[in-house]
C-alpha cells in the first residue's frame, strides 16, 4: 500500500458514466482540485460488490456536495462496467463512474492487486484537492464496506484540510466523531497528556 501524504499515481483510462450511459478516457489529474474517492472492488457481477456501489450510491449526491467525486475500480472492461449497469437490480440505480481497469495497472500501482495478481482487493482511497493519499483501507473480500465510516473519514479529512493550525497548535478529529461536530484545537504543549 501506498503512504499517506504521498502523492496517488496518476491513471489515464477508460470510464463508463452510467447517469450518462458514456465511455469517456479520463485521468485522476483531471479531477485535481477536488476530493477523490477510489473504492476498489473485486469484479462486476458479483455478490458484495454490488451492495458497495449500492450503499455508496445511497450517499453519493453528499459527496458530490462536499467536493468529492466517488469512483469504482475493478479489472473489468468499461463494456462490463456498461453490462452490469444495465442488468444488476442494484447497480442499475447507480451513477458512480466505473473505472477500466482491465491492465491492472491501477490496482497494482495503488497496491490493491491481490497476489495472485488476478483482480483488486476490496479497498478504498481517499485522495485531497492536491493529489495526496490522506486515507486507505483494505477489506476481506466478503466484507462489504461501512458507507457511514466512509463518509465520516472524508468530512473528517475535509476538515483537518480546511482547517488552518495556529502556531503551536494542531486540529485532531476525535474516535467516534460525527461530522457537525467541532474537531479538537490541541495546545501541542500545554495540552500534553490532559486527553
Amino acid at each position: 500500500m501506498l503512504q499517506i501524504g504521498e502523492a496517488a499515481p496518476e491513471f489515464d483510462t477508460e470510464t463508463y458514466f452510467p447517469e450518462k450511459k458514456e465511455i469517456k478516457k479520463i485521468k485522476l489529474s483531471d479531477y485535481r482540485g477536488k476530493w477523490v474517492i477510489l473504492t476498489f472492488y473485486p469484479g462486476d457481477f458479483t455478490f458484495v460488490c454490488a451492495t458497495d456501489i449500492e450503499a455508496l450510491m445511497g450517499s453519493y449526491d453528499k459527496f458530490l456536495k462536499e467536493g468529492a467525486q466517488v469512483f469504482g475500480i475493478s479489472e473489468d472492461s468499461v463494456f462490463s462496467h456498461k453490462a452490469w449497469c444495465d442488468t444488476s437490480p442494484r447497480v442499475s440505480k447507480s451513477k458512480i463512474p466505473l473505472i477500466d481497469d482491465y491492465t491492472k495497472e491501477i490496482a497494482k500501482n495503488y497496491g490493491f492487486l491481490d497476489s495472485k495478481g488476478y483482480q483488486a482487493q476490496r479497498g478504498l482511497v481517499i485522495i485531497d484537492p492536491e493529489g495526496k493519499i490522506q486515507y486507505e483501507a483494505m477489506f476481506n473480500d466478503g466484507l462489504g464496506k461501512d458507507v457511514r465510516h466512509i463518509y465520516g473519514a472524508f468530512m473528517g479529512l475535509k476538515v483537518l484540510h480546511d482547517t488552518p493550525e495556529g502556531e503551536g497548535h494542531m486540529c485532531a478529529i476525535p474516535a467516534d466523531w460525527t461530522p457537525g461536530e467541532s474537531p479538537l484545537d490541541i495546545n501541542v504543549v500545554r495540552d500534553i497528556g490532559k486527553l
